[in-house]
Parts: C-alpha cells; sequence; structure tokens
C-alpha cells in the first residue's frame, strides 16, 4: 500500500509534448481539409466555396475540439511568448472553423441541422468560460484585450450561424415552389422537340442557383462572417508582430510543460487559420462586388418565417390547467419575440457591414471575372430569394460559365476508342446487328427461359467470343475492342439503371461480373479464351463453348425443386445462357473463316452500342429533372459533362432520327423487319452543334 503513495508527480507532465504533436496534427488535418475546399471552389469556379471536406458534423466538431485543446487547458503553465500565443490562436481558429461551416448548414436536415449547432454551441461556450477562468487566474497574463475581442467573435460567429439555420429551410421552400413553378411553365410552352444543350444549361441554371450551398453562402450572415473571420486572424498577427518583431510585450521566465511541441502548434494552428480565412473572405467580396452601394436593410419574410411559425404553433407538451397554459403560451411567444428582434438585429448588422465594404467593389470585380460570358437568355431561369435582385447578374453568369465549363471538359475527355468502334460500322449500315444475334431458331434450354435481355450481356458475350475466335493478326483489333467496350459499357449501364423497369437486375450482375473477368484474365465460367483461340478453329471453339454452356444451364434448371422466374436465376447461369444462344446463333449463319466471323461480332457489338445510344438523350434529359433539389446540381453536372463526351457521337449517328421508345433492346428486336433495318437518314447530313431529341412528356 506504501508503494502506491510513493508516486512520482515529475512524471505526470513527461507525455504533454506528445499531446502537443498530436494537438499540431489535429489542427494541421482541419488545414489540409479546409484547404481542400478552398481548392475544390476555385477549381470548379465555386467561389461561395460549398463544403464537401469540412462541414458541420460530429467528426469535424471532434477533430476541432482536440485542435482546441490548450484554450481550455486550465492549469498547464504557459510563460513564453509562443505558450501565449497558442492560447489565442486556438481561439481565433474556431473564429476561423465557424466561418468555414456556414454553407455546411444547407445540405442539412431540421433536426441535424439543430443537433450540430447545439454541439458547437456547447464547444464555444466551454471555451469562453475556460478563457475567462485562465484570464482571472494568469494562466492568460498578456493578450487580455485581444482575447476578449476574440470571445466576442466567437459568440457573434456562433449567433450568425443559429441566424442562417433559421433562415434555411423557408428559403428552401420558397426555391422549391420557384421550380416546380417554373418546371410547370416550361412543361406547357415546351414544344415536342428541344435543343438538348439549351435544355442541359437552362437547367443547369436553375440547379446551380437553387443549391442548398449556395443559397447559405449568398446570404448576408454568410457573406459578413468572413468580416469576423478576417478579423480574427489580423489579432492574431498583430499579437505575434508584437511578441517576436516589436518586442514590446514582457513575458514570464521558464518553459511550458509541453516544451518543443507548442511551436508546431503554432505554427500549424497559424496555417490552418490563414488557409481557412480565404473562403469566407472571397465570399464576401465576391457578392459585394454585385451589390447596389445604396444598400437594402429590409429583412425578407424567409428570415423570420419559422419563428413565426413556431409562436403560432401549439406547444408540444399539455397543461391540464388553462391558467398555466396562458403563462406557457405567453412565456414562449415573449422568448421568440426576444429571437425575431435578435434575428433582426443580425440581419441588419450583416447588411450593414456588408453595404460599409462596398466600395470596396471597384477592386474586386468579380476577382477578374467577366460578365460577358453569360447568356441572358437564361435569366428567366435564375432562382434567387427576395433581396437578392442584385446577384442575379452574378448568379446567371456563374452558372452560364460554370454550364458550359463542365460541357467543355467532357468534350476534352471523349471516349475515343468506343467513338472509333462506332464509327468503324454504324455510321452508314445502321443497326442491324441488333437484330441479329439472337435467333429464334436457336432450341431452348427448357420450358422457362429468360424472355428478356439487358443490353449489357449480350455486348459482354460477344466480346468474349471475339477475344476467342480472333485470328492472330486481328490482335490489335482485338485490343481496340476491348477498350472501345470497357468505355461503351460506363454508358450502357447508365441507361439501363434510368430505364430498366424489368427487373433484370440479375443479368446486369452478370454482365459486371463476366466483364470484369474477361477484362483483367479473359476468362469466361473458367474458360481460358485465348487458350481456346491457339487450340481450335472458330467453328469448333464456337461448338465447344456452347456445348459446354449449355451443359451447365441444363445442369442448373433440371436440378431445380419448383420452377422459378427466369429472370431470378443465378448470375452464372443467365450468363452461360446467353453464351449458348449466341454461339448457336453465330454457327447457324454459317459466316466461314475466323475473319468473317470476327467482323461479323465486331459489327454487332458497335450496332447494339449504337441502338443503345439512342437512349442516351432520354437519360441527359432524366438526370436535369428527376431528382432532389440537395442533390440537383450534382445530377446536372453529371448531365452536363455527359453531353460534352458523347455529342459529336449522337450528331454524327444522327441519334435524333431513331425513336425514342425502343429503350430496351427487345424493342428493337420484335419491331417490323423496316424498323428493325432503320437506317440514318442521309438528308440530314449536317452536324448541328445541338441534339434536338423527342422528350417524353410523361417523365415530367
Amino acid at each position: 500500500m506504501s508503494s502506491l503513495c510513493n508516486v512520482d508527480s515529475s512524471k505526470f507532465s513527461e507525455p504533454l509534448p506528445w499531446i502537443g504533436l498530436y494537438i499540431a496534427g489535429a489542427s494541421s488535418l482541419c488545414s489540409l481539409l479546409m484547404g481542400l475546399d478552398t481548392f475544390l471552389g476555385f477549381r470548379s469556379r465555386k467561389l461561395w466555396f460549398p463544403c464537401r471536406f469540412f462541414s458541420l458534423n460530429a467528426a469535424s466538431l471532434t477533430l476541432l475540439s482536440v485542435a482546441t485543446k490548450l484554450p481550455v487547458d486550465l492549469n498547464t503553465s504557459m510563460p513564453r511568448a509562443q505558450d501565449q500565443l497558442t492560447k489565442l490562436s486556438g481561439t481565433v481558429l474556431i473564429c476561423t472553423v465557424m466561418g468555414n461551416f456556414m454553407t455546411s448548414l444547407g445540405t442539412m436536415n431540421g433536426s441535424e441541422m439543430m443537433a450540430n449547432i447545439v454541439a458547437l454551441g456547447i464547444l464555444v461556450v466551454t471555451v469562453i468560460i475556460n478563457i475567462g477562468i485562465q484570464m482571472g487566474t494568469g494562466v492568460i497574463y498578456v493578450f487580455l484585450p485581444e482575447h476578449a475581442v476574440i470571445m466576442f467573435l466567437m459568440l457573434v460567429l456562433l449567433v450568425m450561424l443559429c441566424s442562417t439555420a433559421i433562415m434555411i429551410p423557408p428559403a428552401k421552400n420558397l426555391l422549391k415552389e420557384q421550380y416546380f413553378q417554373k418546371r410547370s411553365s416550361d412543361e406547357e410552352l415546351r414544344k415536342f422537340d428541344e435543343k438538348l444543350r439549351k435544355h442541359v444549361e437552362k437547367h443547369w441554371m436553375i440547379a446551380h442557383t437553387s443549391s442548398p450551398q449556395y443559397v447559405v453562402g449568398r446570404s448576408a450572415t454568410c457573406t459578413a462572417s468572413g468580416v469576423f473571420c478576417l478579423l480574427g486572424g489580423l489579432i492574431l498577427l498583430q499579437a505575434t508582430v508584437r511578441s517576436f518583431i516589436m518586442r514590446s510585450l514582457a513575458f514570464c521566465d521558464g518553459k511550458s510543460d509541453y516544451t518543443w511541441s507548442i511551436t508546431l502548434v503554432l505554427i500549424s494552428q497559424a496555417i490552418a487559420i490563414g488557409v481557412g480565412t480565404i473562403a469566407p473572405v472571397i465570399r464576401l467580396f465576391n457578392v459585394i462586388s454585385f451589390r447596389s452601394p445604396i444598400g437594402n436593410f429590409k429583412v425578407e419574410k424567409y428570415w423570420v418565417q419559422k419563428l413565426v411559425e413556431w409562436k403560432q404553433s401549439p406547444l408540444p407538451f399539455h397543461f391540464s390547467s388553462r391558467g398555466l397554459r396562458k403563462i406557457s403560451h405567453f412565456s414562449r411567444n415573449q422568448i421568440l419575440n426576444v429571437f425575431m428582434g435578435m434575428q433582426y438585429a443580425v440581419v441588419i448588422v450583416s447588411k450593414l457591414i456588408r453595404l460599409s465594404l462596398s466600395g470596396l467593389s471597384c477592386c474586386c470585380k468579380r476577382l477578374g471575372r467577366s460578365e460577358s460570358g453569360s447568356n441572358e437568355s437564361l435569366r428567366g431561369h435564375v432562382l434567387h430569394l427576395d433581396g437578392e435582385e442584385d446577384l442575379v447578374q452574378l448568379i446567371m453568369t456563374n452558372g452560364y460559365e460554370d454550364a458550359e465549363h463542365w460541357i467543355r471538359r467532357g468534350k476534352n475527355n471523349p471516349p475515343k476508342y468506343f467513338k472509333r468502334l462506332l464509327m468503324k460500322f454504324t455510321v452508314l449500315q445502321g443497326f442491324q446487328g441488333v437484330v441479329d444475334f439472337n435467333s429464334t431458331e436457336v432450341a431452348l434450354l427448357g420450358p422457362e427461359e429468360p424472355s428478356q435481355n439487358c443490353w449489357a450481356l449480350p455486348i459482354v458475350t460477344l466480346t468474349s467470343i471475339a477475344i476467342a475466335i480472333a485470328p492472330p493478326s486481328f490482335g490489335k483489333d482485338v485490343i481496340l475492342l476491348r477498350c472501345g467496350v470497357h468505355e461503351s459499357l460506363k454508358y450502357i449501364r447508365l441507361i439501363e439503371e434510368k430505364l430498366d423497369d424489368r427487373r433484370l437486375i440479375n443479368m446486369r450482375k452478370a454482365a459486371d461480373i463476366f466483364w470484369l473477368d474477361i477484362d483483367t484474365n479473359d476468362r469466361w465460367l473458367g474458360e481460358d479464351l485465348k487458350k481456346l483461340a491457339l487450340e481450335k478453329s472458330a467453328d469448333r471453339i464456337l461448338e465447344e463453348l456452347a456445348r459446354r454452356m449449355e451443359k451447365y444451364v441444363l445442369g442448373y434448371t433440371t436440378s431445380r425443386e419448383k420452377e422459378n422466374d427466369p429472370r431470378d436465376w443465378p448470375a452464372k447461369v443467365l450468363a452461360a445462357n446467353s453464351m449458348y444462344k449466341i454461339c448457336r446463333t453465330i454457327l447457324l449463319r454459317k459466316l466461314g473463316n475466323a475473319d468473317r466471323m470476327f467482323t461479323w461480332v465486331q459489327k454487332t457489338i458497335a450496332d447494339i452500342v449504337g441502338a443503345c445510344l439512342t437512349n442516351l438523350p432520354r437519360v441527359i434529359y432524366m438526370k436535369c429533372i428527376c431528382c432532389a433539389m440537395e442533390s440537383k446540381e450534382e445530377s446536372v453536372r453529371d448531365a452536363a459533362y455527359l453531353l460534352g463526351e458523347t455529342e459529336e457521337i449522337l450528331i454524327k449517328l444522327e441519334i435524333g432520327s431513331y425513336p425514342n421508345y425502343k429503350e430496351h433492346i427487345d424493342s428493337w428486336i420484335s419491331s417490323d423487319t423496316e424498323e428493325q433495318r432503320l437506317l440514318p437518314s442521309s438528308s440530314n447530313n449536317n452536324s448541328s452543334s445541338c441534339i434536338a431529341v423527342s422528350l417524353p412528356t410523361t417523365v415530367m
């Protein structure tokens, strides 16, 4: 027992340098994540800097609490200049992080937003109380005015976060109403044929302007928060200059128990503050450059609408006494009146701050971006809130340039092998192969077998056959075919995900599984296709594959205790059945030597891919309209990029000439003979810069 009492207290502080290193690491990670968000904002030209890596959530709050441990350390001696500065830098870092968190509120629902803000509020209040205690006990003995100002800024930024959170739900609802009104109006006015590029640009503008993070990023409170973040950084800068350059302050002798790690903490937090200040400040200057210098101090309805709704709603609990009910309602309403007054004050002060800086707008000029890129025809598709009329030009220019940017990016990364495959066969010869790949003369392997096909599985099956039968002299053609199919499957999967309503999930899964095996190992159900090509002639290879696949399918169908839907067959059985039918179809055609057989398979693959692509304009259209508001911008961005990638292919294939109701491969097979052999119109060979597509009215 006596040994337990003989404790060497001098060892208690030995781990502190490593704890300091841990704090420096957390601060550096904050810097990295804020830097990534800033970099991506510049890269995608979203100068409201949406939060992707560093948003307000449990993980980031935990990281922030680790990075700001030193300001809440109540009893560790901090005598030196760098020791005292780390106390200040930790609190400034909290201000900077709150400014960066602001836009992420737009992505949250009500309960999530409340939980995160309460957690942040607890952290802020804890830090403020601890700083106050240390100022009273003498642990913090310099920079007292600076600490007082920073504590005030933390409270102001917390209030601004709460104010913004109250505004977001009504603002979202207003923009949703505008969106549905706009969509309804467009449906009434839209012609049967619409230029696909214009359609994408229009919906990009709608999605861009109604993006929840953009709505928050251009709000009065969010832009004004940049001033407080910048002020916090300047306070830390002047304190550092006074400590190390001017030497105007007297510090105590000795050293902290954190020893060498304090310097690392100070450097890492200074970098984090510098990096984190960029986004809030640029948000501010980007908006004030388009604001009228006259200013508008009206507090719009959506700022207090949520508080009004709370005031008008019944209490969530019930009192049996009428007197208690009156007192509780009166108390609740008085508290909400105070909050409404605070909300009015916060919004007016935020607008006043923004107005006071409007004189700098002539220096900003939107960071050098030109207004000439905007398209006035899209002005009617800019969704904006009351009080944002001055920002319409900024919003419209941002949206138009971003849409063009993503279309250009798609054009700069076209699927070159896929394009070569299609251009080699399809342009002049139509899509006849989509009908010929599956002969009705092939014997069925049971009373029930799949009567429907997906797009991907026949393409994967035909590609594996091409690899197996290709003559040695066709090695380069096999490589080009493999690359072209690999690129085409990206678009085929997208089309099937959007349009397949026939429960062919297992068949599509089989295509993905077997393509991976072919692409990496040249194998089909364990069969080495390259080895088969070396040992046998093309006809014998097809006979051998058909025989083995037939045996595999029959082994499954005869072993079943009861019949089930062929669409529910295992992926391997579906793939084996596809291989059997296509091999037998090729043998029935009696194509002769391997050269002719390989060429026929190539053309058939190109025809199936080309026929599938006739649905791509419809998919692009659906990606523009069929999604929630929160994910709409990302969906329309993908549609713009997809249009850029494939626009040249769609124009050359004259996709608009084909019926857009053939979304399934079976629709082509079951069509009449004339439609099966449909050829591109030779009278319309002009390559327009836009694609006309018959848009389905039922999608809306």
